[in-house]
């Protein structure tokens, strides 16, 4: 269909009698063709007035936006060749289900046959086929975002928009749909940009994830990449439920072997791990401060390992949510199978060369991932 460009994207709004708000911070990222992109950060983090500009309701500080190779950012909203899910429905009241979602088709005098097959394809794609006869004050909230759902995806345009496409809905109809939905994009090339502040919502549906925070783009990447090798620590302890679990740390050297110092919550050394990976004269990490990273998941049960006592243990139906206190440091580990032990219970774990992270203090900067260094260009 077509690609996106956002270069050097900025907004300010700069409300009457108050300081000026960077809402949107110099965001610089492009699309390829048909790509499914989400914005994912939490509330006020820039990503609906990122979408907003894009959609043109929303005038831009400076930058460019392009579709394909065409500057629209002083274009009008409806020649942008943009189709947009709006959070709030926008829905015509005196209009039927069915006209409402062909009503843009019907304006760009499509025939009307093609039209009412596009709106009963779309309808059943989003199970809203009973309610295309009825008027949107008469359906609930969850039916009308279904509605201004398909009446964005009917469209099939250049670059669709949609924001928080499913917040409505609950969450066993929302992970039919978002499987739908991301087939259908597929299968049409549809060039997406949707925004959420769910991340099991952007990591089912985005081929990559634009992670924003007060206004900059963290990082835009693969939700793989996102979990794997997270560019600072903001977006290591964003992405992943259970959160990653951080702990102060402090780079040192035992027998003439790299390792990580752990200290507990109270600033005391806990326990060493070896950081393995690349030779020790490729590690390009001095010794000093520095925040430790493992993502649950990664930290597994053992026979032997380190000694730890069960702070909690919660079975979710398909896995198991430990809490474990090793050495004053407690750590949540996940597992996919039923864990007999009570609170206070010993059990030992092993935590992996692989499964570490290491951060910058300061900045959050990313340094090590798994034994594999971070160089300046990532």
């Amino acid at each position: 269909m077509a690609t996106l460009v956002l270069d050097h994207l900025n907004k300010i709004y700069k409300p009457r009698g108050r300081a000026p708000v960077k809402a949107v911070d110099d965001v610089n990222l492009a699309s390829a063709d048909g790509e499914i992109i989400g914005l994912l950060g939490s509330s006020g983090c820039g990503k609906t007035s990122t979408l907003r500009m894009i959609a043109g309701f929303e005038d831009v500080s400076s930058g460019t936006i392009r579709i394909g190779e065409q500057p629209i950012q002083q274009t009008a909203p409806a020649r942008r060749g943009v189709a947009m899910a709006f959070e709030g429905y926008a829905l015509y009241p005196p209009l039927k289900i069915e006209d409402n979602i062909g009503f843009a088709l019907l304006r760009q005098r499509m025939p009307r046959a093609e039209v009412r097959k596009r709106v009963r394809d779309i309808a059943e794609l989003l199970e809203i086929q009973p309610i295309l006869e009825r008027y949107p004050p008469t359906i609930s909230a969850g039916q009308q975002q279904r509605a201004s759902l398909a009446r964005a995806l009917v469209r099939r345009a250049p670059v669709s928009l949609l924001d928080e496409p499913m917040s409505q809905l609950e969450p066993q109809l929302r992970a039919i749909l978002r499987a739908r939905i991301k087939d259908y994009l597929a299968a049409h090339q549809m060039t997406t940009v949707f925004v959420t502040h769910d991340q099991t919502e952007a990591i089912a549906l985005a081929d990559r994830i634009a992670v924003m925070e007060k206004g900059v783009l963290q990082q835009f990447a693969s939700p793989a990449e996102l979990k794997e090798r997270p560019a600072n620590l903001f977006v290591a302890s964003f992405i992943g439920e259970p959160p990653m679990n951080v702990v102060q740390a402090e780079i040192g050297t035992t027998r003439g072997a790299r390792v990580v110092q752990l200290f507990d919550r109270a600033g005391e050394p806990s326990f060493t791990l070896p950081i393995g990976g690349l030779g020790q004269d490729q590690i390009p990490l001095a010794p000093g401060k520095v925040i430790l990273g493992i993502r649950p998941h990664r930290i597994t049960l053992a026979d032997q390992g380190l000694q730890g006592r069960i702070q909690s243990n919660q079975w979710l139906g398909d896995q198991t949510h430990l809490l474990i206190e090793v050495n004053g440091i407690p750590l949540t580990v996940v597992t996919h199978r039923r864990i007999p032990g009570r609170i206070g219970d010993n059990l030992a774990i092993e935590i992996p060369p692989r499964a570490l992270h290491l951060f910058e203090p300061a900045s959050g900067r990313a340094l090590l991932h798994g034994g594999d260094a971070v160089r300046a260009a990532a």
